[in-house]
């Protein structure tokens, strides 16, 4: 019959692939592992207390060997685009900013956005240049220093 530890080993594998799966956060995968190379070390009688080093060093090892590559996977959040090349720079207004109608565009680089002031009140006539200041969504959020207060 088998060592006892080895059922052990492979229940606490079970259980961390388990809420791996669950979860899909790679929480517990490293667990997985470190306890999956603990079966074969209990197979070969290895005593408990070194079990348990090598189960918390291999699973160290796996998270620190694999984690940084999976990090882009795991967050749904960051959505990579090259339009924030476009923060700092100047653009024209090709029709009048006024967050109040709302309306405004500007052009920069070959192409026409959506734009807002970022002073909120503020006018900003048609042929002023402007400074992309940040964006939300598909609008940028322009700066002017030359705006007029909204009547």
């Amino acid at each position: 019959m088998l060592n006892f530890m080895v059922w052990v080993w492979l229940g606490v594998t079970a259980l961390a692939l388990f809420i791996e799966a669950v979860t899909m956060s790679l929480v517990s995968v490293w667990c997985a592992v470190g306890a999956l190379v603990c079966v074969f070390t209990a197979y070969a009688g290895v005593s408990i207390a070194t079990q348990l080093l090598i189960f918390v060093v291999i699973s160290l090892l796996a998270f620190a060997a694999v984690r940084p590559l999976t990090r882009r996977f795991v967050d749904p959040h960051i959505t990579p685009t090259n339009a924030d090349r476009l923060l700092g720079l100047r653009a024209k207004v090709t029709e009048e900013i006024n967050n109040e109608i709302p309306s405004g565009a500007v052009y920069i680089d070959g192409k026409i956005w959506t734009a807002r002031s970022a002073e909120g009140g503020i006018i900003i006539p048609k042929g002023e240049m402007v400074e992309v200041a940040w964006m939300e969504g598909v609008k940028l959020i322009v700066k002017s220093e030359t705006a007029v207060p909204a009547a």
